[in-house]
C-alpha cells in the first residue's frame, strides 16, 4: 500500500511537471492581439454572421433530403458564403463611414454599424483590404463548386459578387435593396447550396428557397427604420424612405404573413416534406415583431424590441426550415 501511495505521488508530481511545461511552450495570447481580434469580430459584425450558417444548413439540408451529402463540401460551402457575409458587411461599414451614415444614426444592437471606423480603432485602407479579401476568397470557393458541379454555380456567383461590391454604392440608391438581398444572401445560398451539393435542381427547392430569401429581407427591412433618416442624407433610397415608416411597416407584416403562408402551403404544392410546418412554430415571434412595428414604428427606442424578436424570426425560422429537412 506504501509503495502504491508512493507511485501515485510520483505520477502527480510528473503530470504537474508536464502541465507546467506544456503552459511554458505554449506561449500566451498578447493582450494586443485579443483587442485586435475583438475589433475586427465587431467590424465584421460577427453576430449577423449567424445568418449565414443557418441559410447554408437549409442548402446542405434539402441536398441531403433529396440523396446527397458530402461532409467536406457542406463544411466548405459554409465557409464560403460566410466569407461572402463578412464581405457585404464590411463594404456596408466601408460606405457609410465615407457617406458618414454612421455619424448620424442612434446606434442600436441591431442597426447603426460597428462604430470602429469612427472610433479610429480600424483605418479605411484595412477595411478596404478585408472586404476585397473576404470577397476573393469566397470567390475562389464558388470556383471550385463551379468546376465541381456545373456552371450555373456561376451564374450565381456573378450576381452575388455584383450585390456585395455595388450594394452599398448603387443598389441601395435605386430602390432595389430589400429585393437584391432576399434574393442573393437568402434564395441564391439555398438553391446555390443545393447545387453546389447534388448538380441538379428542382421546384420544390425554388419554392421553398423563397422562405429564407423573404426572412433575408425581411431583417434588412425593419433595420431600416431607425437608419431612414440618416440614409435618406447619405443619398440611399429604399423601400422606408419611399414609403415612410407606417406604410413600411403594414408592408412588413403583409410580408410576415406571406412567409408563413408559403410555409404552410408548401407540402401541399409541391415534393416537400411535411416536416417543414414545424417551422411554423416561430409564427407568434413573427406575429409580436409585426404588432411592434404597426404601433411603435417611428419611436427607435421601442422598435429596438422588434427589431430583436425580428432578427429571432429570420434566424429560428431559417433553423427549424434546415432541421426539418434533416429530420
Amino acid at each position: 500500500m506504501a509503495a502504491t501511495g508512493i507511485r501515485r505521488a510520483r505520477d502527480c508530481i510528473f503530470a504537474r511537471a508536464a502541465v507546467q511545461s506544456a503552459l511554458v511552450i505554449i506561449p500566451e495570447v498578447p493582450m494586443s492581439v485579443k483587442r485586435q481580434l475583438g475589433v475586427w469580430f465587431q467590424q465584421v459584425r460577427a453576430p449577423f454572421l449567424i445568418l449565414s450558417v443557418a441559410l447554408a444548413l437549409v442548402g446542405i439540408a434539402t441536398a441531403r433530403w433529396h440523396g446527397f451529402c458530402h461532409l467536406g463540401h457542406s463544411l466548405l460551402l459554409v465557409l464560403g458564403v460566410v466569407l461572402a457575409h463578412a464581405s457585404v458587411n464590411l463594404f456596408n461599414e466601408l460606405s457609410d463611414h465615407r457617406t458618414r451614415i454612421d455619424e448620424h444614426t442612434a446606434r442600436t444592437p441591431f442597426s447603426g454599424g460597428s462604430g470602429m471606423l469612427q472610433a479610429g480603432k480600424t483605418t479605411p485602407r484595412q477595411v478596404t483590404l478585408a472586404a476585397y479579401g473576404t470577397l476573393l476568397a469566397a470567390g475562389a470557393i464558388g470556383l471550385y463548386f463551379a468546376f465541381a458541379s456545373g456552371w450555373p454555380i456561376l451564374v450565381l456567383m456573378a450576381a452575388g459578387a455584383v450585390a456585395i461590391r455595388f450594394y452599398t454604392s448603387h443598389l441601395s440608391r435605386w430602390l432595389v435593396g430589400e429585393l437584391v438581398s432576399g434574393l442573393t444572401l437568402g434564395c441564391f445560398v439555398v438553391i446555390g447550396g443545393h447545387y453546389a451539393l447534388s448538380s441538379y435542381m428542382t421546384s420544390d427547392i425554388l419554392y421553398i428557397s423563397l422562405v429564407p430569401g423573404i426572412l433575408t429581407a425581411l431583417l434588412l427591412f425593419l433595420n431600416e427604420f431607425p437608419d431612414a433618416e440618416a440614409d435618406r442624407r447619405g443619398g440611399r433610397r429604399h423601400l422606408v424612405i419611399y414609403f415612410g415608416r407606417g406604410k413600411s411597416a403594414v408592408i412588413y407584416a403583409a410580408a410576415v404573413l406571406l412567409l408563413f403562408a408559403l410555409i404552410a402551403a408548401g407540402p401541399f404544392l409541391l415534393n416537400i416534406p411535411y416536416s417543414v410546418l414545424i417551422a411554423l412554430a416561430t409564427l407568434p415571434v413573427g406575429a409580436a415583431a409585426a404588432f411592434l412595428a404597426l404601433k411603435h414604428h417611428d419611436d427607435p427606442a421601442r422598435m429596438v424590441r422588434a427589431q430583436g424578436l425580428n432578427v429571432a424570426l429570420v434566424i429560428g425560422t431559417d433553423l427549424l426550415l434546415a432541421l426539418a429537412y434533416f429530420m
